[in-house]
Formats: C-alpha cells, sequence, structure tokens
C-alpha cells in the first residue's frame, strides 16, 4: 500500500490520512488499558469492590500476566483477520470490559472486565496500531510508527488533566463512559469512511503454512534481540514503581520527579518523530545501535550527580529514547520475520514484555529491601542496558542484511 516514494511527515498525512489515524487511534485508545490510566481510578475502584490496596495489587498483577498469555493467542490473528474486523472485535471487547467494570454489583465480573480492558487496551489495541502501521508501510515505516506511536505520550499528558475536571463534576463511572463515548464516536467514523488493507494472508493460508511460518521462539536472533526490546519498558517500570525510594535516595524533591515525568512525556514528541524521519533516511539498523545512548547517558549521570538535576536528565533521556525505540524495534522485526508475519512475532514480544514488567518491580523490590541504593539500582541498570546491546548486534547486522522490507 505504501507509496516507492520518500514522503515528509506531512505528505504521509496527505496520501494516507485515514490509515495513520486509524493507527494512531488504536494506539491512544490502549491507554484505557494502560498502567497510569487505571492508576487514576485506583482508589475509586478499591472502594467500589471493598478491597484494600494491597488486595487491588495482587489482583491486578494476576490479570496482567494472564492478559500477556492472551496476546500471545489473540495477537497474531491480526495476520489473517481483516483489519476493520480485527480491531471492531477488539473495540466492542474493551467496552464490554468497561461496562462490566463500571457497572456490574458483582465483585467477578467487575475484575473481569478490568482484565477485558488491559487485555484490549495495553494489549491488543496497541498492539494493533503498531502492526498495522508496520507492515502496511515500507519507504516511509519509520515515519509512520514515529507518529502512530505518538497516541500513547498523547493520552499520557492530555487524560490525566480532563480527568482532573471532569472528576470535579462527574462520578468515576461516569468520567470512564465519557471518555469511551468520545473514542467510540471516533471509531465509526474510521470504520465507516476509511479504506482499510486486507489481512496480508488468508485463514486458509494460515492453516496450510502453519508449520512453515516462523517460530520466533525457536529462533536465536529472537531472543538476542529480545532484551534491547525490553530494556526501557523493565527499568522504566521500576523507576516509575519506585520514584520514592528514588527521590529519596538521589536527594530529590518528589515534586521534581512529577515535573520531569510531565517531561518525559513531551520528550517523547521529538524522539518519536526525529527516530521516524532518521530510520527512513539512515536505516533502523543504524539507529538502533544509537538510540539507547541518551538513556544510558541519563543513568550514568543521574546515578553519579543525583540531585533534581539527575531526575531532570534521567526523565528527559528515557524519554528521548523511549520515543524512538517502538519505530525502531517494530521495524527490526519486519526486517528480521516479514511483513506478513508481523502479528506473530509482535505479539510474542508483547507478552514477553508484559510478564517481564511485573517481574521486575519485584526483583527490585527485593533489592530495595536488601538495602541496596538506588544510585546502585541505577548502574545496575546500566550494566542492563549495555548487555541488552552487546546481544542484539548480531541480530541487528542480520537485519541489515535481510531482503524483507
Amino acid at each position: 500500500m505504501d507509496s516507492e516514494n520518500r514522503l515528509s511527515y506531512s505528505g504521509l498525512l496527505k496520501n494516507h490520512f485515514g490509515l495513520i489515524a486509524a493507527a494512531y487511534l488504536a494506539v491512544f485508545t490502549g491507554n484505557l488499558g494502560q498502567s497510569f490510566f487505571i492508576g487514576l481510578f485506583r482508589t475509586d475502584i478499591s472502594e467500589y469492590l471493598n478491597i484494600s490496596a494491597g488486595e487491588f495489587g495482587s489482583i491486578y498483577a494476576v490479570i496482567t500476566m494472564i492478559s500477556g498469555f492472551l496476546v500471545m493467542h489473540f495477537g497474531p490473528k491480526i495476520d489473517w483477520i481483516a483489519p476493520r474486523r480485527y480491531v471492531l472485535s477488539v473495540l466492542i471487547v474493551l467496552t464490554i470490559g468497561v461496562l462490566m467494570l463500571t457497572l456490574s454489583p458483582w465483585w467477578g465480573l467487575c475484575i473481569f472486565g478490568l482484565g477485558l480492558q488491559r487485555l484490549c487496551g495495553q494489549g491488543l489495541m496497541t498492539h494493533f496500531g503498531s502492526t498495522l502501521a508496520g507492515r502496511e508501510f515500507s519507504t516511509n515505516r519509520g515515519k509512520a510508527l514515529g507518529l502512530v506511536t505518538l497516541g500513547m505520550p498523547t493520552g499520557e499528558i492530555i487524560l490525566p488533566p480532563i480527568i482532573a475536571l471532569m472528576a470535579v463534576s462527574f462520578s468515576w463511572q461516569q468520567v470512564w463512559w465519557s471518555i469511551l463515548a468520545v473514542l467510540i464516536g471516533l471509531w465509526v467514523l474510521l470504520i465507516l469512511f476509511v479504506d482499510w488493507p486486507p489481512a496480508p494472508r488468508q485463514k486458509h493460508e494460515h492453516k496450510q503454512r502453519k508449520d512453515a511460518g516462523p517460530s520466533p521462539t525457536r529462533d536465536l536472533r529472537f531472543w538476542l534481540l529480545l532484551p534491547l526490546l525490553m530494556v526501557l519498558p523493565i527499568t522504566l517500570t521500576g523507576i516509575f514503581i519506585y520514584q520514592a525510594q528514588m527521590t529519596k535516595d538521589l536527594l530529590a524533591s518528589p515534586t521534581t520527579y512529577a515535573l520531569a515525568l510531565t517531561g518525559l512525556g513531551i520528550a517523547r514528541f521529538p524522539g518519536a518523530l526525529l527516530g521516524g524521519r532518521w530510520i527512513d533516511e539512515y536505516g533502523a539498523t543504524t539507529l538502533a545501535k544509537l538510540y539507547l545512548i541518551p538513556f544510558a547517558l541519563a543513568l550514568l549521570i543521574a546515578a553519579t550527580i543525583g540531585g533534581d538535576a539527575g531526575i531532570w536528565i534521567l526523565m528527559l533521556g528515557a524519554g528521548t529514547a523511549l520515543g524512538m525505540s517502538s519505530p525502531i524495534g517494530d521495524t527490526l522485526l519486519v526486517r528480521l520475520w516479514g511483513r506478513d508475519h508481523l502479528g506473530q512475532v509482535r505479539s510474542l514480544k508483547s507478552a514477553f514484555l508484559v510478564f517481564s514488567t511485573g517481574i521486575a518491580p519485584a526483583f527490585l523490590g527485593f533489592m530495595i529491601d536488601a538495602g541496596v541504593s538506588f544510585q546502585s539500582i541505577l548502574l545496575g541498570m546500566l550494566t542492563f542496558l549495555v548487555i541488552a546491546w552487546i546481544l542484539a548486534q548480531g541480530p541487528i547486522r542480520e537485519a541489515h542484511n535481510s531482503p524483507n522490507n
């Protein structure tokens, strides 16, 4: 579907606005299942279900792990189910999840609804948007993915103040319904009027070629590349969860952290837009060797100097690298395993990501309980980053020489 001509961002939006809008809205809609969004309603949900904060955390961890397994099952189906039908199905299930959580008088159904939101929001909607953009563009893939991935930081920046304003006049359930209603309205327009592409494979082809398709978990390249794709989410999950301990050990202000967190979201925009353009100009394999440098330097500086300045440098470095990470990672997956199988390979990456981000807080919690300072933890994160970078060099070289586009 992608034109052979290299386009600017404005040209890309002009020529492929519908497809970019659909993929972007999918990533933005995925915010309804992200931890930051659900966390804004954690107290309300706990009171509604009459459970403690600890019980909520345990339940949340379990449904997150389950959703990771389910993404491995439902994610690959985008390779042979038409995109419009796929996203419509996910949207319907996400809506059912919201309604179950906000309306059901039964505790079990509320938790089930929350699980559907995690699966369809954090899992399948985000997976759909990135997969659609990654496989439908070739020459302009980097810029397309750069635009699409902005859906998540856009939600992180605009949704909290909107929710805070609405919470003054509406109940938490009404806030959920209002946001969902706006998103459904936008989806109806896109589903009806966008020229949707077909699935790259047909269902009967999938059945016939099931054994012939890629098996990333049996491919050493996948395991060597996986740490590089997960290093940012894993380390940032630990930083977000234990930010109180980090600011204490680095002698920084919690207020500074809150402001710097907004800076992280803003820094993702130039990271994604510049990274997307550079992928198309210089290649994803070149960027894959370089994009973690801002975060690596930020970890080293924050651990060394600490203070408010260290927190700001850490968040801005993380945001810049995070903005580039998804376009680079998805482009590498296409180069190594081909566009027709991107849904299958990317769903495996997403599932392992969910598992790892669930385990990381527990691991860091043990380290903190053992008296390890956060300066040492940041240096440990830097060591993990360097090891992940070294392991990925082989797959990156193969991606550079791959005929897949």
